[in-house]
């Protein structure tokens, strides 16, 4: 049978059932040239129903789903694999007991232009614990491609990326049972899919004087832009560092992860050295990932040039609002989709599985603090350390020259998503994120360091 017409309800099914769980006022119906009275559903129209097509109930299959065998030759064909895996992480305190997606926590981004096709493969290996799937909300098919997938097995699927912006990928859970477990232990991630004719011309605001008069400074930059990524979560853990579902029930947060991590983008060691003129005097007051010696969990922070075009990926993967702000900064626009949402904004809220993407020039030198304006997620972990430009004079210091500190102290790797359209290129980058130790050495010798 066709698979579009196997995944629909029938003519005949849907009548039928409807007659059977309402209480049809009809005696009979005329169905496919057949005639069947409601009142005595028995064997025989049961095989009646069978042979049309059943009660299968499922949602139709959406536009955007295409045969993995048939695959478009007009199209690209991105491959997106993956696997699920179990792992012990360190968190601020101590360690959890995290899931993950091909051992780090987000999970690979994946990202396409629109228009692209996706062939997607999550992997579970022998001996994992428990079986995982993958809801992917960039997709638009049926649910009941994200079911489980067992130890020891894989699942593909393809789907074509029509629509553009960024969307979360999660863990489903077993068939949806621990979903929240397997989502709040680290199994989530971020689809970006581009604009089929990338990404639009920023304007910002501002103003100006001319002839003794303050005037609206309205000024036009290219789309392309420095790119970061953000990835919203909470932390639910018991004294043993497993997940707690009561805690996350009552909303009890443990700690507020961006990219995995409680305070990832904040001061080093090297950072207090080159600024403070000592290793051990703090710039920032949590310094959970200090010393050099901790290799991809050592904090870093993020560096930007003043006056450059910044875009955001920003996604709440979590069970808590987002209140995305920068201290010091206006957000120049946000998108959300394909649809501009705001333009010189302070705040913008993100619900719950919703992504946004920021726009932001920082317009002069400085230290800027993206945070997740809820107090209570600031100081459980939700702020991340933006420096412009040179506002500590270290070109002087060492008689370099450097627009911003990446090309001397490099960009956190967990930070910056894989370039796509009208992407700039980062100066340098450094080993950084939630990762397995076998990741970090996959991540470490893709960057060659």
């Amino acid at each position: 049978m066709n698979k579009r017409i196997s995944m629909l309800f029938t003519i005949a099914a849907v009548a039928v059932m409807g007659a059977t769980l309402f209480g049809s006022t009809y005696t009979t119906t005329q169905i496919s040239g057949q005639s069947f009275d409601m009142n005595k559903l028995d064997v025989d129209v049961m095989e009646k129903i069978h042979n049309m097509g059943g009660l299968e109930l499922v949602m139709p299959s959406a536009y955007a789903e295409t045969d993995c065998g048939a695959i478009p030759s007009d199209r690209k064909v991105v491959e997106f694999n993956i696997t699920g895996e179990s792992a012990e992480l360190p968190m601020m305190g101590g360690t959890f007991n995290a899931m993950t997606f091909s051992g780090q926590i987000p999970g690979p981004t994946l990202r396409v232009t629109q228009g692209d096709v996706v062939k997607m493969t999550l992997t579970i290996p022998e001996g994992e614990p428990t079986p995982h799937g993958n809801d992917m909300h960039a997709s638009q098919m049926s649910a009941g491609n994200f079911g489980a997938v067992l130890p020891g097995t894989s699942k593909t699927y393809c789907y074509i990326a029509e629509v553009p912006g960024i969307f979360k990928y999660h863990c489903s859970g077993v068939d949806v049972a621990a979903m929240d477990q397997h989502v709040l232990s680290g199994m989530y991630g971020i689809t970006i899919v581009d604009p089929i004719d990338g990404y639009k011309k920023l304007m910002t605001e501002g103003t100006k004087v001319m002839n003794g008069k303050v005037v609206q400074d309205r000024k036009f930059m290219s789309a392309d832009a420095l790119e970061f990524q953000l990835q919203y979560n909470q932390l639910y853990l018991n004294d043993d560092g497993n997940y707690d579902m009561n805690k996350m029930m009552a909303h009890q947060t443990t700690q507020t992860v961006v990219n995995g991590k409680a305070f990832s983008y904040v001061p080093n060691e090297a950072h207090n050295e080159l600024i403070m003129g000592n290793a051990k005097k703090n710039i920032f007051v949590a310094q959970p990932w200090n010393s050099a010696d901790l290799k991809q969990h050592q904090s870093q922070l993020l560096f930007v040039e003043a006056g450059q075009h910044t875009r955001w990926f920003v996604e709440n993967q979590g069970n808590e609002p987002v209140f995305f702000h920068i201290v010091g900064e206006i957000i120049d626009r946000v998108v959300q989709g394909n649809r501009v949402q705001a333009q010189g904004t302070e705040t913008w809220l993100i619900g719950g599985s919703q992504g946004a993407i920021m726009d932001v020039v920082f317009d002069k030198p400085g230290v800027y603090v993206a945070v997740n304006h809820d107090y209570a997620a600031i100081f459980s972990g939700a702020a991340t350390v933006i420096v412009a430009g040179d506002p500590f004079g270290l070109n002087e210091q060492l008689g370099t020259s450097a627009k911003s500190y990446a090309e001397l102290l490099g960009n956190p790797s967990s930070a910056v998503p894989p370039k796509g359209k009208n992407s700039m290129d980062h100066p340098k980058l450094n080993l950084n994120g939630q990762y397995t130790d076998e990741r970090a050495a996959e991540i470490a010798a893709k960057l060659g360091i």
